[in-house]
This record gives C-alpha cells, sequence and structure tokens, in this order.
C-alpha cells in the first residue's frame, strides 16, 4: 500500500517552482512580483500579484519588465480571477493553460527500475545536454538549472542501446520538482517518458522527499494522461497572460 501522503496544493508547487526553477533575479514592485528571465521561459520571466491590483498598478508592472527587455508578461494562478479579467480588458492574450501534478514518492518507486536503464548525475553529461538541445532546452533554459541552489540532478534514461530522453529534478522542502523533460522523437512511446519519472522518483525517495510533482501544458494530449497512469493527481492549474506585442 502507499504511505498516504498529504499532497501540496497549487501555493505550494509554486513555491517548490520558484526554487527548483529560479529566475536570474526578482524584486517587490508594489503590489506586483518581477522576475528577470533572461531567456529561461515563462516561469522565470512572468509577474505574479502579491496582493489585489486595480488598472493604475499595471503600468509599473508593465514598465519594469520593458525596461528588463522582456514583453509584459503575467501569471495568473487560481483565484484569481479580478486580475485575470483586467488584463484581458487591456488586450492581453491567453497563453499556456497548464496543470500540476503530484504523487506520493512512495507511488512511483514501489517496482525496481532495470539495471543500466536511468542515470542520474550533476553537472549533465553533454550527451544530455544534447537530448535537452534536441527538445529546444537550450542555453537560457539550461542556465536556469545552474543557478538553482537546491539539490539537484539530471537523469538520462535508455531505451535499449540508446539514449532517449532527459529530464532535470530539483528538491525544495521535501518535495522534488521535474523539468526539461524531454524524449527524442525516435523513442517515444517506448517508456522512455515513464522511467524518467520512476528514475526521478528514486533520487528523491534517496534525498528524503515525500512527493513527487511537476508542470506540463493542458496541451500536452501525450504527457497528461501519463502522469495520471503513473497515480499522479492533478492538484491545480495556472496560465499566462501575454501583451498582444508578443503573441
Amino acid at each position: 500500500m502507499t504511505q498516504n501522503v498529504p499532497l501540496p496544493d497549487t501555493a505550494k508547487l509554486m513555491e517548490v517552482c520558484e526554487a527548483t526553477w529560479p529566475p536570474a533575479g526578482r524584486e517587490h514592485l508594489g503590489a506586483w512580483t518581477i522576475r528577470e528571465g533572461k531567456g529561461g521561459g515563462s516561469r522565470v520571466s512572468a509577474a505574479t500579484e502579491d496582493w489585489p491590483v486595480t488598472d493604475a498598478d499595471l503600468p509599473a508592472a508593465e514598465a519594469a519588465m520593458r525596461a528588463l527587455g522582456q514583453v509584459p508578461l503575467f501569471q495568473i494562478r487560481e483565484h484569481e480571477d479580478k486580475l485575470d479579467a483586467l488584463l484581458e480588458s487591456h488586450g492581453y492574450i491567453l497563453r499556456d493553460p497548464v496543470n500540476l501534478w503530484a504523487a506520493p514518492v512512495a507511488e512511483l518507486t514501489r517496482d525496481p527500475i532495470p539495471r543500466a536503464t536511468a542515470y542520474t548525475m550533476w553537472p549533465p553529461l553533454e550527451l544530455v545536454r544534447e537530448i535537452w538541445e534536441d527538445g529546444g532546452i537550450g542555453a537560457a533554459r539550461q542556465a536556469v538549472m545552474e543557478r538553482a541552489t537546491c539539490p539537484k540532478t539530471a537523469i538520462l534514461a535508455r531505451v535499449g542501446d540508446y539514449p532517449g530522453g532527459a529530464a532535470y529534478v530539483g528538491l525544495h522542502d521535501g518535495i522534488a520538482m521535474v523539468h526539461a523533460i524531454h524524449v527524442l522523437p525516435a523513442h517515444r512511446r517506448q517508456g522512455a517518458g515513464r522511467l524518467l519519472l520512476r528514475a526521478a522518483a528514486k533520487w528523491a525517495q534517496k534525498q528524503g522527499a515525500d512527493v513527487i510533482s511537476l508542470i506540463v501544458t493542458q496541451g500536452n494530449h501525450a504527457a497528461n494522461p501519463l502522469y495520471a497512469s503513473l497515480g499522479m493527481t492533478r492538484v491545480g492549474c495556472y496560465h499566462y497572460r501575454v501583451h498582444s506585442e508578443g503573441s
């Protein structure tokens, strides 16, 4: 039987995400948190609301992001409907709704991982970096991993005699979060994605983690069913709104 481990809510997983996939810079500006992403993607570049904002607060956030060379981008978390409506009224376009998944680590570690099929290491092997490059996880996103100060690892999964996929895992407050999952096209639907998640859970268990988690776009119709089949639970969601100049 899987141990009855309480799963984190969206707010907790956003804290874990910030620790395991950190922005290059962060500042509090009035009602906002402004993040400097340096090309590392939406998660490290989006502004968030610290307390309820009004139309009068919006220009300051927009100016701060443009000063960083970033198109204004906001993350809209659960129960932030007023912010969502405000941004929509100012021409901000919906982008990338995502699901947050979590499971007790024990749910994914009940069965042994076959020998010589998954490897953990830090720093990443050049082969792992090449797999990430194939998936569009280039230097800017790899720099996000490098600057994370949490316990972390890269994972390489093999399919038969060939490298099949790679991932990055960070740990914060007893919760592991998996990022940068990429399975090479030639090896999809051959178990590499499942193997990466199981290897991530095994590593997390050795680090003393109770929960494994990840964030994936709702439109990824291959990944979401996989995570459900592994016994993971959808515990929340969020989305972005981006200024029309960046759409």
